[in-house]
């Protein structure tokens, strides 16, 4: 299962990224270098091939790459952020899908929408309606997707900056979040609640293994009593500023 991992590094601003729903404590712009490295690392010792974005030091939330593009297959869509400080993020990213080979669609104005508020499970496409991804974005990415044979759900979401900083999904789709920042678990097919709101997110590295944040033993435990290979890692900086294991990535399959 190993593919082709973007990620850029996080830029010295780090601690002037975007808040929604934390109050803001400092960050350790080292410390969070420190941990991206350790993060790429977990990936390239699996078999992943890391492609690394050229910095954007000029935008503190650069380092979340998931909200910049989203890939279905062969298709890549680029995003436009419902952050107005986040949208020069995604211009860097068209030249590396298109080094790719991947066919290239993009959402237009006045839409928006955050590649953290989607989350892949099969088919189906669940769509965040967040405060940054809106009505308009969803119907896009619907008109993008469906003929393609995806299915599009969408999601309220106020609870948590993003979909998936609620819910993620294990390798045999079944949904994973903390009860208390998930409103609609019956949207999905299987849903089991996980004790810690570090557990929410989870990569899957391959059929067996998930990446979690090292901040969930207990989630840890919980998904190695399913049966499943965790592989830890830290990204306490990321987390103060609502991000996670998931969005500091794209993974192209």
């Amino acid at each position: 299962m190993p593919g082709t991992l973007l990620v850029r590094p996080p830029s010295p601003r780090l601690a002037e990224g975007e808040l929604t729903h934390l109050d803001r404590v400092p960050v350790d712009a080292d410390l969070a270098r420190r941990q991206w490295q350790d993060y790429t690392r977990r990936y390239a010792d699996r078999g992943w091939q890391l492609v690394v974005l050229p910095a954007a030091d000029e935008h503190p939330d650069g380092v979340f790459v998931e909200d910049a593009v989203v890939v279905f297959d062969d298709l890549a869509v680029l995003t436009r952020p419902g952050a107005e400080s986040r949208r020069g993020e995604v211009a860097g990213m068209r030249p590396v899908v298109e080094s790719l080979g991947l066919e290239v669609a993009a959402i237009e104005a006045p839409a928006t929408l955050e590649g953290g508020d989607v989350l892949k499970v099969g088919r189906t496409v669940y769509v965040g309606r967040s405060s940054r991804t809106d009505d308009d974005g969803v119907a896009q990415l619907r008109t993008l997707l469906e003929p393609r044979g995806w299915q599009v759900v969408p999601v309220p979401v106020t609870r948590a900056l993003h979909l998936k900083s609620a819910v993620t999904a294990l390798p045999d789709g079944t949904v994973i979040g903390h009860e208390p920042l998930v409103e609609a678990p019956e949207l999905f097919e299987r849903f089991v609640p996980v004790p810690e709101a570090e557990g929410n997110a989870v990569v899957v590295l391959d059929e067996g293994t998930v990446l979690l944040s090292a901040s969930a033993p207990r989630t840890a435990e919980l998904l190695r009593d399913r049966g499943l290979e965790v592989v830890t890692t830290p990204v306490t900086e990321f987390e103060k500023l609502e991000g996670c294991v998931t969005c500091l990535s794209v993974r192209v399959r």
